[in-house]
């Protein structure tokens, strides 16, 4: 019988319905497999679900920045499509805002001749610097993007390649990022910018391997860009992908327990139905899975192991309507008006609240009208966080206050008696969620000892057709490797099933 014949006969299950899994559904729907999506939540997108409220405003409630174009770009491609097919892109100019102490501004052009001479102004001799340095991250994310991310993890072997040997040394995988950028640039509010993107992979500049410079090339070369409409525009047109494939969603049904026998699952048990799978691909919690659904006998990793692993942040965020427009702001605003490296060990080192917090804003009603009603702004203010530390009412108040007074000077009018809508989001809701492990936010950290085959497996070690997908395995955080990841996880359950 021909391949195409039997997978026809076969279905599929994908748990989880963010950019993982929607991600992994399409491809493996356009393979010829018939694709359950379960999602345990009432709409697709994971961290990425948009809130909309009575009184007009929608809110992204999870990814605010959209970088690396081309990753998207690559998936609808994927498909027959275009990006544009689905939702309009903006380039933003500033691409984002940087308040330092004394109300300091730096607004980061999206030109980068502008950019140069910003450097410039700063620091002499820095324009030339900065060529320099991004110079070299272009090769990192170009041997990155395009050999290292869609790499599965499962050998040493995979890099076997003569572009990544020749190019090991550049790639700096063994050098700290934070020693890195100190080598081109001495003035602290230099240091601060180039350093500031590695906080989304989830460590310190000092732990995270300086390819990861990677990153300024995709923030300052290849630009900060907005969906209208926001991201949910995003995941909306990826799940029209899938479902043009054939996959089919079903939301507010849990996934509760797999049967195994003979080392595959061969039926899934949600909320509402038994159903037997010829293959699953995990793009929920891994930890949760693992835990929860797998249990002792055929989870990869002991509670020991995932103890030790060094989680990004969570994070505490307030979603506010606000009934008037708030002046200064732009649509990403990093306030590093306080010290980097404090609130960076209060995360890390000593996890606690921070006592004086770094957070940003990001006001999309500046770019878009369609996210706050006419002569409102929509807020989306975020306050990096430790994971597992306590969480409750009284906390996310205190540091409401102490965020809303800062940004209140910051702006130079008052914001909080303009509030029409508020809502919080912290920890115990990424738990409830989320099932996330101890609460975090954006997966594992992107230390040294936690990157590419020394992430947790995508394969499961004891059940020959069960993959996992999503930020808790490679290739990391962030929308486009977990964009990435389904794509790879999907390809390595095809080639189980195409070869046994």
């Amino acid at each position: 019988m021909p391949i195409n014949a039997n997978k026809k006969q076969q279905d599929l299950a994908v748990i989880g319905a963010g950019f993982a899994g929607i991600s992994a559904a399409a491809y493996l729907a356009k393979a010829g497999y018939n694709v359950d999506v379960y999602e345990k939540n009432s709409s697709a997108g994971g961290r990425a679900r948009q809130l909309s409220t009575d009184q007009g405003y929608t809110f992204d409630m999870g990814p605010s920045w959209y970088w690396m174009p081309d990753v998207f770009e690559k998936f609808f491609n994927d498909f027959g499509y275009k990006a544009s097919d689905f939702y309009e892109l903006e380039l933003l100019d500033p691409g984002f805002t940087v308040v330092f102490p004394e109300q300091e501004v730096m607004d980061i052009p999206a030109d980068f001749e502008s950019l140069c001479n910003l450097f410039e102004t700063i620091e002499a001799g820095s324009s030339a610097k900065l060529r320099q340095f991004l110079a070299g991250a272009e090769f990192k994310y170009k041997v990155g993007v395009e050999k290292l991310v869609y790499k599965p993890g499962l050998s040493v072997l995979e890099f076997a390649d003569m572009d990544l040997i020749r190019g090991m040394f550049k790639l700096q995988v063994f050098t700290s990022f934070s020693k890195h950028v100190k080598q081109y640039f001495k003035h602290p509010k230099l240091i601060a910018l180039m350093e500031f993107p590695v906080l989304f992979l989830g460590a310190t500049p000092e732990d995270t391997p300086a390819l990861y410079s990677l990153m300024n090339y995709a923030g300052l070369k290849l630009g900060t860009w907005y969906p209208k409409g926001g991201f949910g525009k995003v995941i909306e047109g990826m799940k029209k992908v899938a479902e043009a494939q054939g996959a089919k969603f079903h939301f507010d049904e849990p996934v509760v327990q797999f049967v195994v026998h003979n080392q595959n699952i061969t039926e899934l048990i949600s909320s509402k139905k038994t159903k037997s799978y010829a293959g699953l691909i995990a793009a929920a919690d891994y930890h949760h899975v693992e835990d929860k659904l797998l249990g002792q006998d055929y989870r990869n990793y002991s509670e020991e192991y995932w103890d030790k692993r060094v989680l990004a942040p969570t994070c505490l965020i307030f979603y506010l309507g606000i009934s008037k427009r708030v002046p200064r702001l732009n649509h990403h605003t990093l306030f590093f008006d306080e010290d980097l490296k404090q609130h960076a060990k209060e995360i890390y080192k000593e996890p606690q609240w921070p006592s004086k917090p770094l957070f940003y804003v990001c006001c999309p009603s500046k770019t878009d009208d369609s996210v706050a009603p006419e002569g409102c702004e929509n807020l989306f203010v975020l306050m990096p966080l430790a994971v597992n530390v306590e969480d409750n009412e009284a906390l996310r108040e205190q540091y409401f206050e102490v965020i809303m007074q800062r940004l209140e000077d910051y702006c130079g009018t008052a914001i909080r008696q303009f509030i029409k809508y508020k809502k919080s989001y912290c920890l115990s809701d990424f738990v409830s969620d989320y099932n996330s492990y101890k609460g975090n936010a954006y997966g594992l950290a992107n230390t040294l000892m936690q990157t590419a085959n020394l992430k947790p497996s995508l394969k499961n070690k004891k059940i020959a057709n069960l993959c996992y997908a999503g930020q808790l395995t490679v290739p990391g955080p962030g929308v486009p490797p977990s964009i990435i990841s389904g794509n790879v996880a999907a390809n390595q359950l095809i080639k189980h099933l195409t070869t046994t």
